[in-house]
C-alpha cells in the first residue's frame, strides 16, 4: 500500500490535496497522450529507418562494386588524382527539428550536378562510380537522420512512460491514501467532539433543578 505524506490533518490541507490530486491527474493524463503520440511516431519512424537501411545497404554495395571496377581499369594513383581535383558532388544542410519536444537533426542531402572532368586517361566508368557515391551518400545521409530521431524518440518514450507509472502507482496514490486519512482523522475528531458536546449535555442536565 502506498505511504502518505507527512501533513497535519486539516481541513486546510485536505482542501489543498485535493486540488493538488485533480492538477496531477490532468498531468496523468496528458502524459499518457504524449506516450501514445510517441509510440506512434517511434512506429512510424521505425518503418522509415527500416526501409532507408535496405536502400542504403543496397546503395552501398552497388557503390562500391562500381569504385572496385574504376580501381582495376584506373589503378590506384590514377584514381587518386582524379579525387583531388573533384569538386563536391553533395549539398549537405542540417538544421534542429523538433518532434513532441524531442530535438534532433534534420539532414537534407541532395546530388549536385556532376562536372565534367579534365585529367586524360580516365575510364567511362567513372562517371558512374560518382553517381553511385552521390546517391549513396544521400542516402546515408537520410539514415542518420531517421535513426537518431529514432533514438530520441525511443528514449522520450521511455521516460515518459517512466513518469506515467510514479504518478499511477506512487505519487497519486499517495496523495490519495493522504486524503482518506486526513478526511478519516478529521471525522473521528468530529465524533469526538460529538461526543464530547453531548456528555457536557448530559452532565449539565444532571445538574440541573
Amino acid at each position: 500500500m502506498p505511504q502518505r505524506l507527512k501533513i497535519p490533518p486539516t481541513k486546510s490541507a485536505l482542501l489543498a490535496l485535493k486540488q493538488q490530486v485533480a492538477f496531477l491527474e490532468d498531468g496523468h493524463t496528458l502524459l499518457e497522450r504524449k506516450k501514445e503520440l510517441l509510440t506512434r511516431l517511434v512506429y512510424e519512424r521505425l518503418d522509415q529507418y527500416r526501409r532507408l537501411r535496405n536502400q542504403a545497404r543496397d546503395a552501398v554495395e552497388q557503390a562500391y562494386r562500381w569504385l572496385s571496377i574504376t580501381h582495376m581499369r584506373m589503378g590506384s594513383r590514377k584514381l587518386g588524382q582524379v579525387a583531388l581535383g573533384l569538386p563536391l558532388g553533395l549539398e549537405v544542410n542540417i538544421l534542429p527539428r523538433s518532434s513532441l519536444g524531442v530535438q534532433y537533426p534534420a539532414v537534407t542531402a541532395k546530388e549536385r550536378p556532376m562536372q565534367p572532368i579534365g585529367f586524360t586517361g580516365t575510364d567511362s566508368s567513372l562517371d558512374e562510380t560518382r553517381r553511385r557515391l552521390a546517391a549513396m551518400a544521400v542516402l546515408l545521409a537520410r539514415l542518420g537522420e531517421a535513426e537518431t530521431a529514432l533514438w530520441r524518440l525511443l528514449e522520450e518514450q521511455r521516460k515518459t512512460q517512466k513518469r506515467v507509472n510514479a504518478l499511477r502507482y506512487n505519487v497519486i496514490p499517495k496523495y490519495r491514501n493522504t486524503i482518506r486519512f486526513i478526511e478519516s482523522s478529521l471525522e473521528e475528531e468530529e465524533r469526538n467532539t460529538l461526543f464530547q458536546i453531548k456528555v457536557l449535555r448530559e452532565q449539565g442536565g444532571m445538574g440541573g433543578p
